[in-house]
């Protein structure tokens, strides 16, 4: 009988680290007031009945599943730019807290589906308490607009099971291509862009810290 609580926890505990390694860069970014090409960064451990169903597909048994199912644990590294997939994979590359063990380019090498992302398969070591145990990981880097797309995909894909009626996946094609369209608008206009979001920034910053020194009694004039 297989314990999942246990079999999962070295993916729980590896989700959570790089969760907060990957913010800790964003952070960094910003501490150095420059462009972070990371937007946000999110997480999960896919749930048992999608490990059994992936399990049972590829005639897996349960020893085989921590080295044949990639991506039990999962991270995406949202980016504002196309470019910046490639600043962040970059970044990645000279980490040396994990090994990358596979890498697929699905942006310049898009699926029939119209699908786009980058991924990165990771060996990360977990420290437990019987000693250090290496797991894969699978980290999806892409674009506010191809997550989208790709959410939508993923949902209709359930719903489906994988054969798309004509029309949807017609649809699906083109809605692909004006997802992609998009970014490459955005990527156009990217100096403005990141103008206006320093200008809102500091507009911010500065409207914040005018109601802390209210609130701490400060005035133009000096204390109360």
């Amino acid at each position: 009988m297989m314990n999942w609580e246990a079999f999962l926890e070295p993916y729980k505990q590896a989700v959570d680290e790089l969760k907060i390694k990957f913010k800790g860069m964003r952070t960094q970014f910003e501490l150095e007031q420059t462009h972070s090409p990371i937007e946000f960064v999110t997480g999960r451990v896919k749930p048992i009945g999608s490990i059994i169903d992936k399990a049972r597909e590829k005639n897996l048994s349960q020893d085989q599943l921590a080295y044949q199912v990639q991506d039990i644990a999962g991270l995406r590294m949202m980016c504002q730019f196309v470019d910046d997939i490639e600043k962040v994979v970059k970044l990645l590359r000279q980490r040396k807290d994990f090994m990358i063990v596979e890498e697929k380019d699905y942006i310049s090498h898009k699926k029939s589906s119209g699908y786009r992302s980058y991924h990165m398969v990771i060996e990360y070591p977990v420290q437990t308490i019987g000693g250090e145990k290496k797991i894969l990981a699978e980290i999806q880097i892409r674009t506010l607009a191809m997550n989208f797309w790709a959410t939508i995909e993923h949902s209709l894909n359930y719903k489906y099971q994988g054969q798309f009626p004509e029309d949807i996946q017609n649809r699906l094609q083109r809605a692909a291509e004006a997802a992609f369209r998009l970014d490459e608008e955005m990527s156009e206009i990217r100096e403005e862009i990141q103008e206006a979001q320093v200008f809102f920034q500091k507009k911010k910053e500065t409207g914040n810290q005018h109601k802390d020194n209210h609130r701490n009694g400060w005035s133009q004039g000096g204390t109360k």
